[in-house]
């Protein structure tokens, strides 16, 4: 009942947080005024003026696609650059604790992650990277990462919003304006706050400590608060140690804990509310984020239940307390399991827990949210447009039902725009259970589970796949993902994920706003009711059912009915 308090008191906080949050935001993406603009104007004119941009100038949404490609291509290549060459860069830790090689195929499936907001970690930070590498490299792309997520949500937004328009917004304005008005000042509030609760903020070497038992111990150290609170914010979720948000470094309390989940869901769940603003249909934003809430509810439900029971195994020794296994003490099941749920919905692999210890069914929900795609709150920018495509698929079944062309938010879903949607909605799947098939029958690919072969094997493959595809980077812990096989294939999903799902989506966007609004007639399906939330509701536990369910039943579900 106590955990039941705490997830009723966060859900709460987000939907509260939503509203302020996403009028800042439609203000943030309209170049409307903020109590920030004395500040930040000067250094938004700066920056335009070095990088050459004409901001009255917008972009068709190719124009504004190929910008965010190229955008993270340069992104790749600079960070690639770094982790080939930091063994030049000065600074600690010393080369005898970086044990692990960085090679070619880690260095651009790093590269990659972080770039795309995966920040899947093929290794553990304090033993593969310098402080530079972790500052230049990671925290940055950190940020410009975020950014660009962001600045594709915002022009989602307007090609729905705006009517008969050509064009989407301009790229790097919004990118600027993304840094400027919302990440920086954000992240620098956090990052001072968790410096107070004991995150350290150094360059110092590690320590070597001796223990009671007379017993050496290394300690890593290095500037972690620089990245523990812009990897939520952007939802990002790499952690600076291989523990990662289990680190007591990392995520000393149980407030920084809860800091950290509020900043992974308050702007993606503030967007639902921009999206009802600039569309001016404020209720089919609460819609959207209503169907998020439920569908976390529904998530927490699962996975508290299979968590709050003692293993089967230990069943006879009459345990309490549920499976603390692979838990911290000081978060115990219910930060753990909220912990767990907010980072696999929300596109931000920060974990405070090993999810591998988890119970069949505790996986089961973690990986069914990573399946879905960003449908709960997401991504920054991509949960926007994630919600949205399933509720276009929603509005066209119910369209079926009645006879009529579809419609959404006054513009209509015709065969053109269809094609696009439905090519959004394949792509996971197609990608997805392609590369699991294809590590399940390679030596390779199934030599990498370990000591967990059958069920649980196949569960760690289509968790890796799910997680990438979904720009998330949660991992099963049993899988030995530092090779090449995975290094590249996971580089694929990741890639796909974050580019191929955002020039989809931004196709669509401009192919919207070309379009005039459609007056409301007694025919119109409403997409703002209890029955549309559904509709939308079980279009999207179908489409999930019918793309993954027969996967899910060879990973947790068999899993649990044959421990």
């Amino acid at each position: 009942m106590t955990s039941w308090i705490e997830y009723t008191i966060f859900l709460v906080t987000v939907v509260t947080l939503a509203y302020p949050f996403g009028s800042y935001l439609t203000c943030v993406c309209e170049r409307r005024g903020t109590f920030l603009d004395p500040l930040l104007r000067p250094f938004e004119a700066a920056l335009y003026r070095v990088l050459g941009v004409h901001a009255e100038q917008e972009m068709s949404a190719a124009t504004y696609a190929g910008c965010f490609l190229l955008f993270g291509a340069g992104c790749v290549v600079l960070l690639f650059l770094i982790l080939m060459l930091q063994r030049i860069l000065p600074g600690g830790p010393a080369d005898t604790y970086l044990t692990t090689p960085m090679t070619v195929d880690l260095a651009a499936n790093t590269a990659v992650s972080f770039a795309t907001t995966t920040t899947w970690q093929a290794y553990a930070g304090e033993s593969t990277l310098r402080y530079l590498s972790q500052l230049i490299g990671l925290v940055a792309q950190n940020f410009l990462a975020a950014a660009g997520g962001l600045a594709v949500g915002f022009a989602f937004i307007r090609g729905l919003a705006r009517q008969s328009s050509a064009t989407l917004g301009n790229f790097w304005v919004d990118l600027v304006r993304s840094l400027l008005w919302v990440l920086l000042p954000l992240a620098l509030i956090g990052s001072l706050v968790l410096i107070w609760q004991g995150v350290p903020l150094n360059l110092s070497p590690y320590t070597l400590a001796h223990t009671l038992e007379g017993r050496t111990q290394v300690i890593a150290q290095g500037p972690v608060a620089a990245l523990e609170f812009i990897k939520n914010l952007g939802t990002n979720g790499g952690g600076f140690f291989n523990a990662n948000g289990a680190h007591p470094y990392a995520n000393p309390t149980p407030l920084t804990n809860l800091i950290g989940m509020l900043a992974i869901c308050v702007l993606p769940a503030a967007l639902t509310i921009t999206l009802g603003q600039l569309t001016q249909r404020l209720r089919a934003g609460w819609l959207l984020l209503s169907v998020m809430a439920v569908l976390f509810v529904g998530g927490l439900a699962v996975c508290d239940r299979a968590e709050r029971m003692p293993p089967p195994q230990l069943a006879d020794l009459h345990l309490v307390g549920g499976n603390m296994e692979g838990k911290e003490v000081r978060f115990g099941v219910g930060e753990s399991v909220l912990t767990t749920i907010v980072t696999s919905n929300a596109s931000t692999g920060s974990y405070n827990a090993m999810q591998d210890s988890y119970q069949p069914l505790g996986v089961l929900a973690p990986l069914t949210f990573l399946l879905l795609g960003e449908v709960v709150f997401g991504g920054l920018g991509a949960g926007i447009y994630s919600i949205v495509m399933m509720a276009l698929v929603a509005a066209f079944l119910g369209a079926l039902m009645i006879g009529r062309t579809p419609e959404y938010l006054g513009k209509k879903v015709t065969a053109a725009e269809t094609r696009w949607v439905a090519l959004y909605a394949l792509a996971t799947p197609a990608v997805v259970l392609t590369l699991t098939a294809l590590a399940v029958v390679t030596p390779t690919g199934r030599a990498a589970v370990g000591l967990n072969p059958g069920a649980r094997g196949f569960a760690e493959i289509l968790f890796a796949y799910a997680s990438c595809m979904a720009n998330n980077g949660l991992a099963l812990g049993g899988l030995d993902a530092n090779n090449v096989f995975y290094n590249t294939t996971t580089l694929v999903a990741m890639l796909a994920g974050r580019y191929g799902l955002a020039a989809l989506a931004i196709i669509a966007a401009g192919r919207f706003a070309a379009q005039r609004r459609v007056a409301t007639s007694a025919g119109t399906l409403p997409v703002d009711t209890p029955m549309f939330a559904l509709l939308l509701l079980g279009t999207i536990v179908l489409a999930g059912a019918v793309s993954f369910l027969p996967a899910l039943a060879m990973g947790p579900i068999v899993e649990f009915l044959h421990p």
